[in-house]
């Protein structure tokens, strides 16, 4: 099956579910009309998860060596660190999008491409961003709750935010699909790898892991979006002030 025929039968499955939400009763929660079918998109990634990239990821983690998997690490994370820089930008963040784009110099040209995180040893800070927060910054609302499939936990602005990094990823343009493949895949299990104890915390407690996880990622994207819209109002202060001491 091409991915495109995957992706056009999630398009029609989330629209079935959309439909029925919209439809449900009152004792549906508000910001999860979607649930029964986020809970079986849910369910299809436990299961791909513990049949797997659970294994996988185990498995890399325990044959790498540390230093090793520390390259990968910082490898991956100075890529997400231009689109951190345009967020930054985007959302008229100058502090944050200058430590960004100085990160992105500094580890490519001393840190062999971002294996080395020289920028964090002088000091530079990192400030993580994604396009969803910059939707929210702008007052997009957040949606319903959603389940991506493998990609976990999201929502209809943090979804399409998602698919435009996505298509702007810097792996996804590269010309060679062997190597593009290869580093993708190598991303996916470096990531798995790093949730492997939160993963098994959550598993070891007496909840319903769905609900759970549903409103930690409900509550921790409001709570990112309000700090933005904060800063932004706090910003815009500033060069109020700025300009009526002219």
């Amino acid at each position: 099956m091409s991915a495109q025929s995957i992706t056009a039968r999630f398009v029609a499955l989330l629209l079935g579910a959309f439909l029925v939400g919209c439809a449900s009763g009152p004792d549906a929660n508000p910001q999860d009309p979607l649930e029964p079918f986020n809970r079986d998109v849910s369910a299809f990634n436990e299961s791909v998860d513990s049949m797997l990239l659970k294994p996988v990821a185990t498995a890399y983690r325990d044959v790498t060596p540390d230093l090793v998997r520390t390259g990968v690490s910082n490898f991956f994370a100075n890529l997400g660190d231009v689109w951190s820089f345009i967020n930054a930008t985007l959302q008229l963040r100058p502090r944050e999008a200058s430590e960004n784009f100085l990160r992105v110099g500094v580890n490519t040209a001393f840190g062999l491409g971002g294996v080395l995180d020289v920028a964090s040893e002088m000091g530079i800070e990192r400030t993580r961003l994604d396009f969803g927060q910059t939707l929210g910054r702008w007052g997009v609302p957040s949606g319903p709750y959603l389940v991506l499939p493998i990609f976990g936990p999201s929502s209809f602005r943090d979804a399409a935010g998602f698919g435009v990094e996505t298509r702007g990823d810097l792996i996804q343009s590269m010309d060679s699909g062997a190597k593009r493949n290869a580093l993708i895949a190598l991303r996916a299990v470096e990531t798995r790898a790093n949730l492997l104890r939160a993963t098994s915390m959550l598993e070891g407690a007496a909840l319903d892991k769905y609900s759970f996880t549903r409103d930690v990622y409900l509550r921790r994207r409001q709570s990112q979006i309000e700090d933005l819209i904060d800063q932004g109002i706090g910003i815009r202060n500033g060069m109020d002030d700025t300009q009526s001491s002219k």
